[in-house]
């Protein structure tokens, strides 16, 4: 066979080769591509059912339209991309598609369902108890639905990203196994060179050595019916003619210079294959480290350092698409060298010219083999850097361009054909692997936002279930005081011969009676968003202090002598201080959240002070102990929610109240320790502007007028309560039928009216089993329209709806909260007594 056919087999080998290599990786790249669609409709998916949740969340939360109206619309979108499972073939994901297919119908249905209970409640709050119910009922399903849908979404997604790393790995097996061929390609070419050109060559040079030797009797005897062996063949002829005739040496140069340039051409055939070789083996080293990495920083970086590194060029860097403009994201190394204002710092932003950037950002593949003489800024920028010679690739995904790799290198025309194609692909890959990275960010992203949104319904869980809590310690407490502020305020009004020092006692326990009663008003805040309004008065710290320490007293004194602990209690209180404008029941009560801290503060004793002063603007209460300390961690967070280091004797919502009180004042609470030395706690109220009045001493009982003996009803479920308010009552001189439960008292004042002596006014607890205060008024109404009805109530302002302070429940005339105060009970019976037993209309 002849060696021109022989070297067009291997020729067309290596075509063929490179044909089927094309082929392969072509199918590889369109089964990435088709991977990564799955890939994005499953995370779509996940999305989706994500959003859902939230909205289904919010809902719940604020009942607002929007949030109704958005959430029908993620379900139709949702949908949708269910309905869309072209992209599916395998038999799980269809199942796992049939499941959401089935699930949406039914959160669907579900959250339609909540949607009609918030409607009834709002329409029908008798049944407000057992609609909650359903409502959390529902709500749970609705969760639990939607964390099933979740799951599914997360399997699918998974399922997608294990296709898309299987397609990946195909396409690196694909690329490996192309490159052996090829190499096994070429190096047959190279054999099949050697074995059909060198050696008969190297023959023939050490036959022409021979003969140039003078040696003419010198034969090849090359039997070949290849050109070698023709050649040999007139080798032997030309050296027979040459030992018979005379020989030119002009025809023997001749024959010597064609067979070099042969030569030359065949070895120029090998650097190209062996430069195409190394090339397509870079591609495939840098798509493994570029597949390698999750984010798209590292991806850019990894490209960037190959390049330099491996390809090499002089200048390589990255530009992603913002807004119209190219920023430069990731800048090799080589930028540093370029001289004056031709370096690029990351960040910087370049804009799109109408020659090479323009043509680049529209998908083309860019080459710029001389860029000394270019007339756009990009081009010059890289020519006053030194580059003569710039290549310009897009980055570009699903038929979107968002971002151009730019290299380039000193000399000018440095950029053979072959590096350009290589760039072009390299470029394709690594788009593929940035668009990657910025799905798996996007996910992440979604999963951090569940997870913080899960955080946050646990903590309004949490705080919902501390004001239902809250809500029913207030009416036993209420409910507890009751006869203690009654009888303390009968005491004080009518046992004359009492000592000061008894009086005293009995002030101080009234006034602790007042500050419950705040208290546990205030304790609605654990479960209303609404701050209370507060009526602020004018109020002295300096007598709030003496207060505070009188109340205290049994906490500071008496329980840690119990322990041999001393604790030495100092008042150092400023002459003259300006008064303040406040609510006196909370600031006490925040001083003695403080008293109480301090004291726990130092359980081997010490000093405690209680101290007031003016500077400046501010009036300033101060607790200050010499206890333990804290470290300036503790300190920082010492006035967050639940936040305590007593362990299980604390709540954390000691300081918290102190901070709400201080906020609601307008004051400013610093803290000040350190360990081993102590705290101080002082709260700065503002100054008033001009001299305050300081208020009059509240109406006693005794200065109220006692309305004319009317015939009463009492009715409570409380036996202490109805014996206390009966006392007093009877003590005014009114008659007073006290009666256990609401049933028992209608029946009552039934039998009341048949016997024609019917009740002037009727008091009625509000929260009572079976029939409750409400129910009493309403039946109470239906047969005596003109009595007044009056609810004593412990559950505080939970009565009143939100936003209408004046405001009272359908047949009920008046509201008393518990525990009544004798001068309350004496001023609504004068007022229903002036207004004429006017009826109450629905």
């Amino acid at each position: 066979m002849k060696i021109i056919t022989r070297l067009k087999w291997a020729q067309w080998l290596c075509l063929a080769g490179v044909a089927i290599a094309v082929l392969l990786m072509l199918g590889a790249t369109r089964q990435v591509r088709q991977e990564l669609l799955r890939n994005e409709r499953a995370g779509a998916i996940a999305s989706g059912v994500v959003s859902l949740r939230y909205l289904s969340l919010e809902f719940a939360q604020t009942q607002e339209r929007r949030a109704h109206v958005q959430w029908q619309l993620r379900k139709e979108s949702l949908q949708g991309l269910i309905l869309r499972g072209d992209l599916f073939r395998d038999r799980e994901e269809e199942r796992l598609l049939q499941d959401l297919q089935r699930s949406l119908p039914l959160l669907a249905r579900h959250f339609s369902e909540l949607v009609l209970v918030r409607q009834e409640l709002r329409g029908d709050p008798e049944k407000a108890e057992v609609l909650r119910q359903l409502e959390a009922r529902l709500f749970g399903q609705l969760m639990s639905r939607t964390q099933v849908m979740i799951s599914d979404a997360d399997e699918l997604a998974r399922r997608s990203r294990q296709g898309v790393l299987e397609a990946q790995q195909d396409a690196s097996i694909v690329a490996a196994g192309l490159g052996l061929m090829l190499a096994l390609t070429v190096l047959g070419a190279l054999a099949m060179t050697i074995r059909s050109v060198a050696h008969p060559l190297e023959r023939l040079r050490h036959g022409a050595e021979q003969v140039g030797a003078g040696k003419l009797d010198f034969r090849m005897n090359w039997k070949a019916v290849d050109e070698v062996g023709d050649l040999a063949r007139a080798f032997d002829t030309m050296t027979e003619r040459l030992r018979t005739t005379t020989v030119s040496r002009d025809e023997l140069v001749h024959a010597n210079a064609a067979l070099h340039d042969e030569m030359e051409v065949r070895q120029a055939a090998e650097l190209k294959v062996q430069a195409q070789l190394a090339r397509l083996s870079l591609l495939h080293q840098m798509t493994r480290a570029i597949g390698e990495r999750q984010d798209l920083r590292s991806i850019l970086q990894v490209l960037v350092r190959n390049l330099e590194d491996q390809l090499p060029v002089d200048f390589a860097c990255v530009f992603l698409l913002q807004d119209g403009v190219l920023e430069a994201s990731c800048v090799g190394m080589g930028n540093a060298l370029l001289p004056g204002d031709a370096a690029l710092k990351e960040g910087a932003q370049i804009s799109i010219d109408n020659n090479g950037l323009s043509r680049c950002v529209k998908g083309q593949l860019v080459y710029e083999p001389d860029i000394s003489g270019s007339a756009f800024p990009f081009p010059q920028r890289m020519a006053r850097g030194g580059l003569s010679s710039l290549v310009l690739a897009p980055l570009q995904a699903e038929s979107v361009v968002f971002g151009v790799l730019a290299v380039a290198r000193v000399a000018p025309n440095a950029f053979a054909s072959g590096e350009c194609e290589f760039l072009r692909q390299l470029s394709e890959h690594a788009a593929l692997a940035a668009r990657q990275a910025q799905l798996y960010g996007a996910l992440q992203q979604a999963y951090h936002t569940l997870h913080a949104t899960q955080q946050t319904v646990t903590r309004e869980e949490r705080l919902r279930a501390l004001g239902q809590m809250a809500s029913g310690i207030a009416h036993d407490i209420n409910n507890a005081i009751s006869p203690v502020a009654l009888y303390t305020e009968a005491l004080l009004e009518t046992e004359t011969g009492l000592s000061a020092a008894g009086r005293n006692n009995l002030q101080v326990i009234a006034r602790a009676i007042d500050d419950v009663a705040a208290t546990v008003a205030r304790m609605r805040e654990l479960y209303r968003r609404r701050e209370p309004q507060v009526e602020l008065g004018v109020v002295s710290l300096n007598v709030l202090a003496q207060q505070v320490a009188d109340l205290t007293r049994a906490r500071w004194s008496d329980m840690p002598q119990q322990r041999g602990v001393f604790i030495n209690m100092k008042l150092e209180l400023a002459p003259g201080l300006p008064a303040v404008m406040g609510a006196d029941s909370e600031i006490r009560e925040a001083l003695t959240n403080l008293v109480f801290n301090a004291v726990d503060a130092m359980p081997e004793g010490g000093t405690l002070t209680l101290r007031t002063r003016s500077s400046g603007e501010h009036v300033l209460v101060e607790v200050a102990d010499s206890g333990i300390g804290m470290d300036e961690a503790t300190r920082r967070h010492c006035l967050d929610p639940f936040f305590t280091t007593k362990g299980e004797r604390g709540s954390g919502l000691g300081l918290a109240t102190v901070n709400s009180m201080a906020e609601r004042h307008s004051a400013v609470v610093q803290v000040e320790s350190a360990l081993g030395v102590g705290t101080t706690v002082s709260l700065a109220f503002p100054l008033l502007q001009a001299h305050p009045v300081m208020p009059p001493l509240e109406t006693p009982a005794g200065s109220v007028p006692i309305a004319e003996s009317m015939r009463l009803l009492v009715i409570d479920d409380d036996p202490a309560v109805l014996a206390s308010m009966r006392a007093i009552l009877q003590r005014d001189g009114h008659d007073v039928v006290a009666v256990d439960g609401g049933a028992a008292g209608i029946e009552q004042f039934r039998l009341a009216q048949a016997a024609s002596r019917p009740f002037d006014v009727v008091f009625s607890d509000l929260g009572m089993p079976h029939v409750d205060g409400r129910k009493v008024a309403a039946s109470i109404k239906e047969m005596s329209p003109a009595t007044p009805v009056i609810l004593v109530t412990g559950w505080g302002q939970r009565l009143i709806p939100e936003g209408d302070v004046d405001a009272k429940p359908a047949s009920v005339d008046e509201v008393l909260s518990k525990p009544p105060r004798v001068r309350e009970l004496r001023e609504v019976l004068l007022k229903v007594h002036k207004v004429g037993y006017s009826p109450v209309h629905d």
